[in-house]
Order: C-alpha cells, then structure tokens, then sequence
C-alpha cells in the first residue's frame, strides 16, 4: 500500500507505526484508517516483529476525527466511515467481540504500546484506550470530546474506559468532555507513565524493545489474550483456561529456553 497518512517502520522486533498528517495533528480519516489497519496488519503477521509502538508525528497524538470529515457527515446526516469495501481485518476471527473497529486492537497476538506525544481527542483518545499500555508526555492533552459534538461514546469506549479508571472517572471524563493533562491521567491510571516530551519516543521503544527480547513470544501473545478475554467471563473460567495453558506450555521451547537461561543466570535467546 502506498502510504500517505501514516509511517511504518520495523527495528529491533518492534514495529513502529506512526500517524503522520502533523500539519492536522494527525486528524483521524477514512484514509488514515485504511493505513493504519494495514500496518497493524502487517505487524501481525511479521514472525520479525513482536510488539508494536504507536505515535504521532509532530505536536499531537491524533486529534479526533478531521473536522472536514465531520462537516461532511453534518451535511448528510448519516455516517460513513470512509474506508473501501475491504479493509485489513487484522485482530479479527478471535471472538465476536473484538470483531470491530479500534476493538480489534484487543484481538492482536502482539501487544500495542501508544507513546502519546500530544493532544488525543475523540477518535484519538479511542485509539490510545485500545493500546495495551500507554506512556505520555509531560502535559499531553487528552479527552473523550464526544458531548461537546453531540454525539454519543464511539467504539466501545463507554466498555473500556471504565475498565481501565473506574467507572465513577469514566463518567466524569464522559459526560464533561474535560481535558485532563498526562499527569493526572497517570494518576488516574489512563496512563502508565509520564515522560518528558523529548524522551517519549526513545523510551517507549527501549521499553518495547526490552519487552521483545527478554519476554518469551508465546507467553506475550497468550497473556494478552488472557488479559482481554478474561475481562467477559467469570473468575472460574479464567481459571479453568490457565491450567489448560500452563499444561500445554510446560515443556515447550520457550519454557526450556526460560528455564535453562534462569539457571545458567544469562539472558534468554527466545
């Protein structure tokens, strides 16, 4: 694909993919959408790759939805999310669940980190809840922004949201549309870390980078499928499945490898 309104790049077992529309601040569009599956999708299938990093260029992570695109959608009074009849599907075929957009971030074998370098808003603030785990810079802008545009919580996120701050701070985000700063979202745990702005970049890939070579890829993939499918059932079945994949990784290659590294005290070749 010829890539207009992203970047792609894969260094180290880490891909990094990066919106890059910066004179926007990486304003969400159908055509952005469209890049942004396929590179996930290219991650996904990539035996080289083992996590992936998503950025923005320039001053914002991604702020919301282009307001062309949104004039648009006013003048006809229905929605159209703009892509082709057949975008990348990367994520799905997991569960019913995750068979959606944004929400089949969920259903990916590789974790998503989110290094959010500026403003996320609407769509963008969306995206960011779907990474796995998120670092910020020092007085990035966030919020869910839908109120003010009269329209309601899109993609799941009145689903996610509560589970990642609680349900009394995601109605608070929800229905006032605030902008809460990175440092108050890492203390109310939308974010897993505040960097300087400077470092953002380079410590979000030395932490995906670390995560790629010392983290056995059997257990990555299988713990993010346990982390998100364990959050639709009850405590017994998340139970029961563990034991049926510790019964099938014991044993398995990167088991021994882990093993044998432990007790020669050397870093794992996984």
């Amino acid at each position: 694909m010829e890539l207009r309104a992203i970047r792609y790049e894969v260094t180290d077992r880490v891909a990094l993919i990066t919106l890059d529309r910066p004179e926007r601040l990486n304003a969400w569009t159908g055509r952005m959408d469209e890049e942004h599956r396929w590179a996930v999708d290219q991650a996904e299938h990539d035996p080289e790759v083992r996590v992936i990093v998503l950025t923005g260029a320039g001053r914002g992570f991604c702020a919301g939805a282009d307001t062309e695109a949104l004039t648009d959608l006013a003048a006809a009074g229905t929605y159209d999310d703009g892509l082709r009849a057949e975008p990348a599907r990367p994520g799905y075929g997991v569960r019913p669940d995750f068979d959606h957009p944004h929400a089949f971030h969920l259903g990916l074998t590789k974790p998503v980190i989110a290094a959010v370098n500026g403003a996320a808003a609407g769509v963008g603030f969306v995206l960011a809840c779907y990474a796995d785990i998120r670092f910020a810079a020092e007085g990035a802008k966030l919020t869910t922004s839908f109120g003010r545009l009269g329209l309601p919580g899109e993609w799941g996120i009145t689903w996610l949201l509560p589970r990642l701050v609680g349900p009394a701070r995601a109605a608070e985000l929800l229905f006032s549309s605030r902008v809460v700063l990175a440092e108050e979202a890492e203390r109310m745990g939308l974010v897993n870390r505040v960097l300087p702005a400077a470092a953002l970049l380079d410590e979000t890939l030395a932490f995906a980078r670390a995560m790629a070579t010392e983290i056995a890829p059997s257990s990555l993939r299988v713990l993010k499928a346990q982390l998100w499918a364990d959050q639709l059932q009850p405590l017994e079945g998340s139970i029961a499945r563990a034991t049926e994949l510790l019964e099938s990784m014991i044993g398995a290659p990167d088991f021994n490898e882990g093993v044998a590294a432990l007790t020669e005290r050397r870093p794992p070749q996984f």
